[in-house]
């Protein structure tokens, strides 16, 4: 895809952040893969809006709209401690990232993972994350985009790629 922007999020988009992050959570319900229910109910609104205004949250834009979304922690959230015990402070950890349905299969997944490790810069040495441990597909695209398996933990597959 081309003609993107990836950009930190504004707090005037939070609603589409939410939306766009439900609209994926069904989804992937529909598929049959039991990850992120947790987001249909809301329960994670506060939690999104408070990464938003943290700095931490980026949007995906092509001609003006939104069409996928990330956050990136630069230390350990209760989340991260709870899947990788507590850690040295070594690591970026990747959390929600979220590609429009009708956007998914044009490789925007690998952009975005490209432009973090090319762009993301500063004293951590991995970017780590956790999904879903029998969510075949995903697990394989981590894989397939330079990411190292390092096991799995309750019930969820880590992974961490070496930033340059």
């Amino acid at each position: 895809m081309k003609n993107n922007q990836i950009r930190l999020a504004t707090m005037e988009e939070g609603s589409q952040i939410i939306d766009l992050l439900k609209e994926t959570a069904t989804w992937i319900q529909e598929q049959g893969i039991n990850q992120w229910g947790y987001l249909l109910d809301g329960g994670e609104d506060t939690e999104i809006l408070r990464c938003i205004g943290e700095n931490c949250t980026y949007v995906v834009n092509i001609d003006n709209e939104l069409i996928a979304t990330f956050t990136l922690y630069h230390e350990q959230n209760d989340w991260d401690k709870y899947i990788w015990g507590e850690i040295l402070a070594d690591s970026m950890y990747l959390h929600k990232l979220a590609v429009k349905p009708s956007y998914m299969k044009y490789g925007l997944g690998k952009e975005i993972i490209q432009w973090i490790v090319e762009n993301i810069q500063g004293e951590k040495k991995y970017l780590k994350l956790d999904c879903v441990g029998d969510n075949k597909k995903l697990n394989q695209f981590y894989i397939n985009n330079g990411f190292e398996f390092l096991g799995i933990s309750k019930e969820h597959s880590k992974y961490q790629k070496l930033l340059d």
